[in-house]
């Protein structure tokens, strides 16, 4: 390579939109992206936070804005799509990041194994709350590219789902379901899509460190069981997560699609 030759980045030149962005693995998968020559939308209901990561990415040098986004809302991905495109002539990526635990958002320390209550005691409210940000949100995202990524001739749909996508525990059986979901509306869409070249995948954290998981690992008994639980002995980071984002936004994944990326510290090996 010359000396001072620019290597480009691995999504330069593309458009990501990128919920959940103002913070946790949201906001480090806007800041990969970006610094990996993406134009990014960030796009969260925590409009402070979400100005705050589009200044740091700016900052660095990248490309972001920031739009509020409540992603059960139809109408309000419509309108975000289409200004995107509108702005930027095109859409290849989208994370759909964004979801809840379903825990008390006012309880600091989580005071049981499980968040969110136990099943004889989750009621129908929370149950549908949880299903409407988590898997109907990934739905109406989803939903709302499908037409700017087959105009750009393709793209990539990434939705993070989790391990309780896949294995059952003492966590949040509406929380289990709704990343259930996920998973396998995923590989559904992954299927309808492929002649078009739309690339649908999910990733299936395990514990990271999140704000999020922060109440959950504020409790010792909780933090030990959960760590116990992971072989590579450390709780993850959002820059882990965001790395497999990367990966599958890129070009590098062009074969992969209705894949499960499970990046858990080996949990679910056990």
């Amino acid at each position: 390579m010359e000396a001072g030759k620019q290597v480009p980045g691995r999504v330069q030149g593309k458009v990501a939109i990128v919920t959940g962005g103002a913070s946790g693995i949201g906001a480090e998968t806007a800041k990969v992206l970006a610094a990996e020559g993406a134009a990014v939308v960030v796009c969260d209901v925590n409009d402070a936070l979400g100005q705050v990561i589009v200044y740091e990415i700016k900052a660095a040098g990248g490309t972001a804005v920031y739009r509020n986004l409540d992603v059960a809302s139809e109408a309000q991905w419509a309108a975000l799509v289409a200004e995107t495109e509108e702005a930027y002539g095109r859409l290849g990526i989208l994370t759909n990041i964004a979801g809840i635990s379903g825990r008390d958002p006012a309880q600091n320390i989580q005071t049981g194994l499980t968040a969110g209550g136990l099943l004889e005691d989750q009621t129908l409210e929370k149950w549908n709350q949880i299903m409407e940000v988590n898997a109907t949100g990934t739905f109406l995202g989803t939903k709302a590219v499908i037409a700017p990524m087959r105009r750009a001739g393709g793209g990539s749909v990434i939705n993070i789902s989790s391990i309780c996508g896949i294995v059952g525990s003492f966590a949040n059986v509406a929380y289990h379901a709704s990343k259930g979901a996920v998973r396998i509306f995923s590989k559904a869409a992954a299927i309808q899509h492929a002649p078009d070249r739309i690339r649908v995948n999910s990733i299936h954290p395990g514990f990271v460190d999140t704000p999020m998981t922060q109440p959950g690992h504020a409790n010792p008994e909780v933090a030990k069981q959960r760590m116990d639980a992971t072989p590579l002995g450390r709780f993850g980071t959002p820059n882990d997560i965001a790395m497999g984002c990367l990966y599958l936004a890129s070009d590098e994944a062009s074969w992969v699609t209705g894949s499960e990326l499970v990046i858990d510290g080996g949990m679910t090996a056990n």
